[in-house]
């Protein structure tokens, strides 16, 4: 897993919702066994209480649980990575959404340019209008 971190939340924040992300995109299979604190921590490069708290937090949610004597596992309950993969998809549209109306562009004319780009063939590696193309023409 590739570890980005930005400043504009806590280190933790954004390591448990990258480990979110991977379990529902299934990069941790359901029912699987999460590597060691230790062995996340420096994959990513932070400080074990840090990843630690980050495991803590997805414990809580219901997405991981711990074995004494084994560690931590991925939930094996399908209807909680549903309602959450749900509430993901509905937070990247909402942020669409609001990112095209600070452009100016209304809530009709973004759902047309989002049917619009997938129906293209070359979605979503859509060069822009006016950038050159591989051979440097202009599109």
């Amino acid at each position: 897993m590739k570890w980005e971190f930005t400043n504009d939340r806590s280190i933790s924040a954004q390591i448990a919702e990258a480990i979110e992300k991977g379990v529902l995109s299934g990069v941790y299979p359901l029912g699987s066994s999460m590597p060691s604190v230790r062995v996340l921590a420096l994959e990513a490069g932070v400080n074990p209480n840090t990843m630690q708290k980050a495991m803590a937090e997805l414990e809580t949610q219901g997405l991981l649980y711990a074995q004494r004597t084994s560690g931590r596992t991925v939930t094996t309950d399908e209807r909680l990575i549903m309602v959450l993969k749900e509430k993901m998809a509905s937070d990247y549209i909402r942020n669409y959404f609001e990112g095209m109306q600070g452009l100016g562009i209304e809530q009709k004319e973004a759902v047309e340019m989002l049917v619009a780009h997938q129906a293209d063939a070359s979605f979503p590696a859509k060069t822009h209008p006016m950038e050159p193309t591989q051979t440097g023409e202009v599109v």
